[in-house]
């Protein structure tokens, strides 16, 4: 299940030219399942009309604490009752500072001293203001409350000027809401993931691949990271940002995955082997490009590194040892293959799909899977982050009964 299913995030939004990202953070939530509730500062409204995160949400946006109306179907006391989490992006040099000394004298401020949920900022601001000591004192006085904070980023800011303070990416909030709502049950825990291609190289230009994009594996890092374990992503080339609070790993190579996990094998509880790692390359690797032949060539292949199977050789069946995950992407026979690979391999759950299926191949945001068993079959479609959360709450209860938990 989504961290925000049935959860309400207030989204207070302050007054900088970054609360345009705001939109795509609502939008976010609301497409993880959540509700969205928005309060404003008047200052807000001049950047972002409150009509524009009404119609994202699909309710009233607070604004004027004046407003008969406002306050007595929505006003700020229904929002701290309501909030699961109380959410300030952009957190403005000036909000922060409100927020620090404890005022009431608008939406969001109001709001803010009603709460009793978790608290999270996305500070934006001119990076000489981030920089002022004032600024950080009163940041730190609201992290010492307990506020959370994400962000902020660096990069070219709307005044031309260049460094840190710039709003963290919608998707890098959304993330960090989402870990402060969803469960905490892999606390403690050690996750390695591969995900992504791998790529065979045949001379310095042409390689051997497939179509992987690496999309489910680190769905299932950041949810795994999202639920409180220590998480290192093992990934081929992919064209995906690295997932906030994972540690990453990028390889070229079977060879080089291979290495990579077998470097994380020793203290990890759970393997997810997600990766679509090339069976073969090339025998041998020119050391310059091919040039094109009058006739036909023909290419000599040799296996590559067998992940899983060297995982489950080394630890299958055995007292203690980790949660074993692999992946079967099939055109034919998808369980009866599935059923083949986690007897073979020695894993403790093979999560299948047939690739040609709508909605379920690869570069797909959706798939259609079906996890198997020793003791049998469960089948799951939707996002790819639903079900990597899904094949979480598979795989925890046998790593509780499996591994004692650390910390």
């Amino acid at each position: 299940m989504s961290a925000f299913e049935d959860r309400t995030v207030v989204l207070a939004v302050g007054g900088g030219i970054a609360a345009y990202k705001a939109c795509e953070v609502a939008r976010l939530i609301v497409k993880g399942g959540g509700r969205v509730r928005v309060a404003m500062t008047r200052a807000a409204t001049r950047f972002v009309g409150p009509l524009t995160f009404q119609a994202i949400s699909g309710a009233p946006v607070l604004v004027d604490l004046l407003d008969p109306d406002q306050e007595r179907s929505y006003g700020h006391l229904q929002l701290a009752r309501d909030a699961s989490l109380f959410l300030v992006a952009p957190a403005t040099a000036d909000l922060i500072g409100r927020l620090r000394a404890g005022l009431g004298d608008d939406a969001v401020t109001t709001t803010a001293l009603a709460i009793t949920c978790p608290a999270l900022l996305a500070p934006a601001m001119n990076t000489r203001m981030w920089a002022n000591p004032v600024v950080q004192e009163n940041l730190a006085a609201l992290v010492a409350r307990r506020w959370h904070v994400v962000g902020p980023g660096s990069g070219a800011l709307a005044d031309g000027d260049v460094g840190p303070a710039r709003l963290a990416e919608p998707a890098e909030i959304a993330e960090a809401a989402a870990r402060l709502l969803g469960p905490r049950d892999m606390s403690g825990r050690r996750v390695v993931v591969s995900a992504g291609p791998t790529r065979e190289p045949l001379d310095p230009v042409r390689f051997v691949s497939n179509r992987s994009s690496g999309k489910m594996g680190f769905a299932l890092a950041r949810a795994a990271a999202r639920r409180g374990a220590e998480v290192v992503l093992v990934t081929g080339p992919v064209q995906l940002p690295d997932p906030a609070a994972v540690r990453v790993v990028k390889v070229g190579t079977a060879e080089e995955m291979a290495r990579a996990v077998e470097a994380e094998a020793g203290s990890m509880d759970l393997y997810v082997g997600a990766a679509a790692v090339s069976d073969y390359r090339p025998a041998t690797v020119a050391t310059e490009k091919r040039k094109k032949g009058e006739g036909d060539e023909h290419l000599a292949l040799t296996r590559t590194p067998d992940i899983l199977a060297g995982l489950g050789a080394r630890f299958g069946g055995k007292a203690g040892a980790p949660v074993l995950v692999g992946f079967a992407a099939e055109t034919e026979r998808v369980v009866e293959n599935a059923r083949e690979k986690l007897q073979r391999k020695r894993c403790d759950l093979v999560v299948a799909n047939d690739v040609r299926e709508p909605g379920a191949g690869f570069g797909t945001d959706t798939n259609r899977v079906t996890l198997v068993a020793a003791d049998g079959l469960t089948e799951v479609e939707g996002t790819k982050d639903r079900v990597a959360d899904v094949v979480l709450d598979w795989v925890v209860p046998l790593l509780d009964r499996k591994r004692p938990r650390r910390g």
